[in-house]
């Protein structure tokens, strides 16, 4: 379209607008995430702090995946309609008001206001998961696994900042609790929000949406978007399961907030430095192979949690559990861009990330139950069935595929 191009470290090409919004969007992602590590690392113990009933804890985190699952289908349509750049203002917006709440709940230790402000982060949330695939907007069929691949690795940033902030909040308003965590999401959303108007994203045309493409029962049954799906919606509900029960099993363990800030920090690592070699290990090994890994390291990290209680234990399994959902989610994020054409991007990534963050939430709200009633050896046994039926899925595709070849 007559836009220059800038060779990658990889040796392809992109056009510069591509690459400025890859930039921006993964600086984004890094705040953003940055915000779901802090609220991730305090949130569980915020709620138990003020819960009556403590196994009712982790609500907050349930209520704040329950208000992604529900958004993710408006905030997708949204954006088809008024762009990039005005949607994930908007989403921002609701993310402000959600800090600022939790913050109030803390100081008037209301419970419910305190899961109420959790929604509103969640329906924030919902539109900044869409960051991956705006990334790939603007991008060639051959960048795209990469710009996705890039825009998640903004993520590393999150992995020190996130936990950090936390510790370092902990007490910022003491005596009350955790309220400081809250705030500093509130300014890390704010600086977002300046970073978000730098976006070059060019807003549909009324051609483009007058169109809708192919029914989407047609879209979605395909095979590879069904291995997409699951590898992308198991591999983050049994993450967000292990990784919500975590504060609360190292508490019950003896171990120190200092010492839950550390696994949630490389925990973190885990899930986003892949992403700078995730793309280019889909493109030389094939995205299949490179699931397959993930759901490896995902059996692997529960392996881990089955073998003791020391920190040590909790660091392994958690960071092999961020490695293995970066494989798997990367993975299915790219199969799912393979899968449906410009006109059909909207219902498809909303019905994608809807399905994908309603087992998220699931995995949510049981998290809790599961640590407080059977322990944290439960967590890691529900881990199994999941991976399982990811892995039959990817070796069915396999044999599709060779069969379609040897059709073809």
């Amino acid at each position: 379209m007559g836009e220059t191009t800038t060779s990658t470290a990889t040796g392809s090409t992109a056009p510069n607008r591509t690459k400025r919004n890859v930039i921006l969007l993964a600086v984004c992602q890094a705040l953003a995430q940055s915000g779901s590590s802090l609220t991730a690392t305090v949130a569980a113990l915020a709620g138990f702090l003020i819960a009556e009933d403590k196994s009712l804890a982790t609500l907050p985190m349930a209520f704040q995946f329950l208000g992604t699952m529900l958004s993710t289908i408006p905030a997708s349509f949204f954006m088809r309609q008024v762009g990039r750049r005005i949607g994930f203002t908007v989403g921002m917006c609701f993310g402000l008001g959600g800090a600022g709440l939790s913050v109030y709940a803390l100081f008037s230790i209301n419970f419910p206001l305190l899961v109420f402000g959790a929604l509103l982060l969640g329906i924030h949330n919902a539109f900044w998961q869409y960051y991956r695939f705006a990334a790939t907007d603007t991008a060639s069929e051959e960048f795209r696994s990469r710009a996705i691949s890039y825009v998640l690795a903004g993520g590393v940033v999150a992995a020190f900042v996130g936990p950090e902030l936390a510790k370092v909040s902990i007490n910022f308003f003491e005596p009350v609790k955790f309220a400081g965590g809250y705030a500093a999401v509130m300014a890390i959303i704010l600086m977002s929000m300046c970073v978000m108007q730098f976006i070059q994203i060019p807003r549909p045309t009324a051609e483009e949406r007058s169109r809708s493409g192919r029914p989407l029962l047609e879209i979605v049954s395909q095979p590879k978007f069904v291995v997409a799906l699951m590898s992308s919606m198991f591999g983050y509900a049994v993450m967000i399961l292990m990784m919500t029960a975590t504060p609360l099993a190292m508490q019950s363990c003896g171990h120190s907030f200092s010492d839950t800030a550390f696994v949630i920090e490389w925990h973190m690592v885990g899930m986003f430095a892949p992403s700078f070699f995730t793309g280019h290990l889909i493109k030389r090994f094939g995205v299949l192979n490179v699931i397959t890994v993930g759901i490896a390291l995902m059996l692997g990290s529960a392996a881990i949690g089955f073998s003791g209680i020391a920190v040590t234990h909790f660091w392994g399994a958690l960071f092999l559990l961020g490695v293995g959902w970066n494989f798997m989610f990367i993975g299915g994020t790219t199969l799912v861009v393979e899968s449906y054409m410009p006109e059909e991007r909207a219902k498809v990534q909303a019905f994608n990330d809807f399905t994908v963050f309603t087992f998220v939430a699931i995995a949510s709200f049981s998290s809790g139950a599961i640590q407080h009633l059977w322990g944290w050896d439960w967590i890691n046994t529900a881990l199994l069935i999941p991976m399982l039926i990811v892995l039959t899925a990817t070796v069915w595709l396999r044999l599709d595929n060779r069969r379609a070849a040897a059709a073809g």
